[in-house]
């Protein structure tokens, strides 16, 4: 206990990287309060159930799924892999099928990674396009027989896109497959914008959507729900040694807290609360990402309450040398993600030091151009930043 007090929580001044949050403080408190309860085995523990319902039916709402079947997972991570464990053991009972495969954009989430080697299923990556979106063509072209999932991203972790999701449906129902949406970070601000990616906007099978985000809800809570419950019944296992018969989940035993809170945050937070959130966070993405165009340096048009900018390496570890918690996309671009924590006067003061470091830094040691001058020699030029 000592060396706990010792240490201190983070705190969130600085931190621009994460997609997680400050919960909300009742959900913090809900959390606590029914911390040792486990939802893994809901006969016992009654109570805890109940919520898990009101939970499932709350981020129903959200997605748009009338008679909504699932569960509250851990997170993202946990609800793409059995998404696409239930894709698999569902196409195995229906078909005689080969080597099964999912097919999913380059801008997927790592989690589908994991899924693929742990469930023992192909993976087809597939391009994006010129604005980092699932290429519809390409995903058409990797489809087979054996493919028993195709899936969608409504928020990309990189770049904040949202992959055509209706069409991306037309497309696996076409080929008999399961059509998974990972919504995880973007379900929680999608519902304030015009763009298609809900369970209203297309007959999807499956969606990955996390309270622990933008929800406001503590960590883990992370959201599978389906649209039929024969894809939560696939993933079922017999539990002779509980009052519980059968388990859906992976995890097994699972903390109340992420249920309890999830409720209180949505109850606290739904719609109205998440709205003002979402303008809020837009605000922010808007203000910085034209003060970074401002300064000369190239940036990714955002869609969503995160910002991607060609800043360089150099000038990226000297503003995390200064504490700024920051992250780059796979192409190596500055990725800025405006959680509910990240205020105005955290960027200003970001920006502040940005102006401070990039006059003096030298990119790398076989560079003499300055961070502020360095040209981008791709087609069509302009500043890297």
């Amino acid at each position: 206990m000592e060396s706990i007090r010792r240490s201190q929580p983070q705190d969130f001044d600085k931190v621009l990287s994460s997609m997680c949050t400050e919960p909300h403080p009742l959900a913090q408190e809900a959390a606590a309060e029914f911390l040792a309860t486990n939802p893994g085995d809901p006969a016992t523990y009654q109570a805890i159930a109940e919520l898990e319902t009101k939970a499932i039916n709350r981020l129903s709402e959200v997605a748009g799924l009338a008679n909504p079947h699932g569960y509250i997972a851990s997170g993202g991570t946990e609800a793409n892999i059995q998404a696409i464990h239930a894709a698999r053991n569902r196409a195995n009972d229906e078909t005689a099928s080969g080597q099964a495969n999912v097919v999913a954009p380059a801008s997927v989430h790592f989690s589908v990674n994991k899924a693929a080697e742990m469930l023992g299923v192909d993976l087809w990556i597939v391009p994006v396009d010129d604005d980092y979106r699932a290429d519809l063509d390409a995903v058409t072209a990797a489809i087979d027989t054996d493919t028993v999932a195709v899936i969608g991203v409504a928020g990309t972790t990189e770049y904040g896109r949202v992959d055509p999701i209706p069409a991306l449906t037309d497309i696996a129902h076409d080929a008999g497959a399961h059509m998974h949406v990972d919504a995880s970070w973007g379900g929680f601000v999608l519902p304030f914008t015009g763009y298609a990616w809900s369970f209203a906007d297309a007959p999807i099978d499956s969606m990955a959507i996390d309270p622990h985000k933008f929800g406001r809800a503590p960590i883990p809570a992370g959201g599978l729900l389906a649209r039929e419950q024969a894809t939560v019944d696939a993933l079922a296992v017999e539990t002779p040694y509980l009052e519980t018969t059968s388990q859906a989940t992976l995890t097994g035993t699972r903390s109340g807290a992420g249920v309890a809170g999830t409720v209180v945050a949505m109850e606290e937070l739904w719609p109205a609360g998440y709205h003002q959130q979402y303008n809020r966070q837009m605000d922010n993405t808007t203000f910085l990402a034209d003060q970074l165009a401002n300064r000369g340096i190239e940036v990714v048009t955002p869609t969503l309450p995160l910002v991607t900018a060609a800043v360089q390496p150099a000038t990226i570890e000297a503003l995390q040398a200064d504490g700024w918690r920051l992250a780059r996309t796979a192409s190596g671009h500055l990725r800025i993600v405006c959680m509910p924590h990240v205020s105005r006067t955290s960027l200003e003061a970001f920006l502040d030091d940005i102006d401070r470091v990039r006059p003096w830094l030298l990119v790398t040691a076989d560079s003499l151009l300055p961070d502020t001058i360095l040209l981008d020699v791709r087609e069509g030029g302009g500043f890297l930043g």
